[in-house]
């Protein structure tokens, strides 16, 4: 399951060059730009692991590529995100948001009910890890393995 959080997520994934052009975009803005990177991407997990300190006074983008690079390299399994926060009196908010770099397996999110009392239904997501693959018996189909796994029991 592709993990939609922020903007362009619904997107092709953005080439290094594209995404130098946007962080370009937020910094000719005045926005000071951040990395962050998680393993955890569920909805109301908003407060990601900081990759160094927010870069308030710099002007050009290959200055954030670089730290997106090595934020990649320390955690490729992992999603990374390029943040643009505007420190305008009045906004003082971020104002882009977009992630750079996902595992090769993402997470499935899993909406799960309950009912409670008076009719209450109450609303959770659970991050479910996919399993990784078992390797196969050779000369054996995947089939032929489950049904002796299933007899075996």
């Amino acid at each position: 399951m592709r993990i939609t959080q922020g903007t362009f997520s619904f997107l092709p994934e953005l080439t290094d060059d594209e995404i130098g052009l946007q962080i370009q975009y937020a910094l000719d803005q005045g926005w000071a730009c951040s990395v962050e990177f998680t393993d955890d991407p569920h909805p109301r997990n908003t407060y990601w692991e900081m990759w160094g300190l927010p870069m308030f006074d710099l002007r050009d983008a290959a200055g954030v590529m670089m730290e997106v690079a090595r934020c990649r390299e320390a955690y490729p399994q992992h999603y990374v995100k390029v943040n643009a926060f505007d420190s305008v009196r009045g906004f003082e908010t971020m104002r882009l948001s977009f992630i750079v770099n996902r595992p090769d397996v993402e997470p499935k999110l899993v909406l799960g009910r309950q009912d409670d009392r008076s009719r209450v239904q109450r609303y959770s997501l659970t991050t479910v890890h996919a399993a990784p693959r078992q390797a196969a018996v050779k000369g054996k189909s995947c089939v032929e393995q489950n049904t002796n796994r299933e007899t075996a029991s």
